[in-house]
């Protein structure tokens, strides 16, 4: 099992959301929970393609942190 690193932004009136660590691996939706069960619809598929291909999984690499600042 791996874990990977995914990113969700507001983009206009839906979301969007990718995987630094894998490449092109990309989806949006309507809402942030459609969004989230298509980039893990998204992340399988793209496993699957490098299986396929006898291509090695990327490492997990990407952390991220909320950070706090005076604004």
């Amino acid at each position: 099992m791996r874990e990977y690193l995914v990113i969700f932004e507001k983009a206009g009136n839906n979301y969007s959301a990718y995987v630094p660590d894998l490449p092109g691996c990309i989806s949006t939706g309507r809402t942030l929970g459609e969004t989230e069960r298509n980039i893990e619809e998204a992340i399988a598929l793209y496993l699957d393609t490098l299986r396929e291909d006898g291509k090695p999984f990327p490492e997990p690499t990407t952390k991220a942190k909320p950070v706090s600042v005076a604004a």
